[in-house]
């Protein structure tokens, strides 16, 4: 049996923009979790995807947690410096027979299908040029959620073999995000309801890759009046170093985490830090 790690939490922003309430949200319940353990809170720049990274955007990332009172420890990773470190991890799953190269386009795929269907699994084709993609033997339907429960997935989607390395040249959020939450000894993952998706192909690379597993817990999705994720992309408004009181307040209402006479940055946290425990601990 593998023994158990100190609790250990993260953020990690895509510096695609600014943070918005959406990734506010995300962010304070991460923080908050990590806090009601007595835990370490890290943040990690996830700029893995150069092409989406914006010049400036981690360091305006990292001033507006600072704004809010979100305090992190130990000091900042970026993925952008550990391509070492998912290239070697790439090369054990090669070697151990766990990947192919795949040439397909987006639209290939589309036209035989809402999902990949392996098509190139036993194609024998050079890696060189073409993306890797994970073979998915062992697929995983369901997980257990520390604030949904048992969580039924897409089970289509789930059983895909998944890419691990682009053909552009990049490596993918899948594999970075797992090397890099093993590597951190990350304990619990405290994110947005949009990543749910994503969880059965990151327990996969889990299981292959380490001894331990971690615990998941998805919080609801800030949406706009369309019922859209709010997201950069649908050009939501930065949050304001000038809002800091009123953006918490908000971030907790979506938390469900009530609030009960705190007018400044630290009073809500505190308070929030309590709710957190009371309404989401067992």
């Amino acid at each position: 049996m593998v023994a158990a790690l100190p609790y250990r939490g993260r953020f990690a922003p895509t510096p695609s923009g600014p943070l918005h309430l959406g990734s506010l949200v995300a962010a304070l319940a991460s923080y908050l979790d990590a806090r009601v353990h007595q835990g370490d809170w890290l943040v990690r720049i996830e700029d893995i995807d150069e092409p989406r990274s914006v010049p400036g955007a981690a360091e305006i990332i990292l001033e507006q947690l600072h704004d809010h009172g979100l305090h992190w420890h130990p000091e900042v990773l970026w993925q952008s410096q550990r391509k070492p470190r998912y290239q070697q991890v790439l090369n054990e799953l090669q070697q151990a027979g766990l990947t192919y190269a795949c040439d397909c386009t987006r639209q290939q795929i589309k036209a035989r299908g809402q999902h990949y269907d392996g098509h190139c699994r036993n194609r024998q084709l050079a890696t060189a040029t073409h993306a890797i993609r994970f073979r998915n033997d062992g697929s995983i339907g369901a997980f257990t959620d520390r604030l949904l429960g048992h969580t039924i997935v897409n089970t289509e989607a789930a059983g895909e073999d998944f890419v691990l390395f682009r053909r552009d040249g990049w490596f993918t959020y899948q594999l970075a995000v797992v090397v890099d939450d093993i590597d951190q000894q990350i304990t619990d993952i405290v994110r947005g309801a949009d990543l749910i998706d994503a969880t059965p192909w990151q327990l996969l690379l889990w299981r292959q890759l380490s001894q331990r597993q971690p615990r998941f817990a998805h919080v609801p999705l800030v949406t706009d009046a369309h019922g859209r994720k709010l997201s950069k992309q649908n050009h939501a408004q930065p949050l304001s170093a000038l809002q800091v009181v009123g953006q918490l307040k908000q971030a907790c209402q979506y938390l469900q985490l009530p609030l009960q006479g705190a007018n400044s940055r630290d009073d809500i946290l505190q308070q929030a830090t309590r709710q957190w425990q009371r309404r989401w601990l067992p």
